[in-house]
């Protein structure tokens, strides 16, 4: 995976905008006004997901390229490590889950 297709599958939900309001390192993918996605442009790709509390856990647990989200709240976003340890499927999965997540709160 690399970052057009990461874009390009964020990008194609529902109501859904990109932008950088962290600076250009940053790809931020929203809707509903809210955050569902952050992708770092600098160095290696990694994405921070929203993850429900028991998930993010056994994910980090599961693949080594799963952690904490980097900056964000520890106990509901991951960061992933885009190096090509997890499937594509799977990581979109997370996303759809993030997105979900997010989605759902209004």
């Amino acid at each position: 995976m690399n970052i057009e297709s990461l874009r390009e599958y964020c990008i194609s939900k529902k109501d859904v905008t990109e932008s950088f309001p962290f600076g250009d390192d940053t790809l931020v993918f929203k809707t509903q006004g809210r955050i569902f996605a952050l992708a770092n442009l600098e160095g290696d790709l990694s994405v921070n997901l929203k993850c429900d509390p028991g998930l993010a856990i056994e994910l980090r647990e599961r693949y080594s390229s799963v952690m904490p989200g980097y900056h964000m709240n520890k106990k509901h976003w991951n960061t992933v490590r885009i190096d090509g340890s997890v499937p594509d499927r799977e990581v979109f999965s997370w996303v759809d889950n993030s997105y979900d997540l997010v989605s759902k709160k209004k």
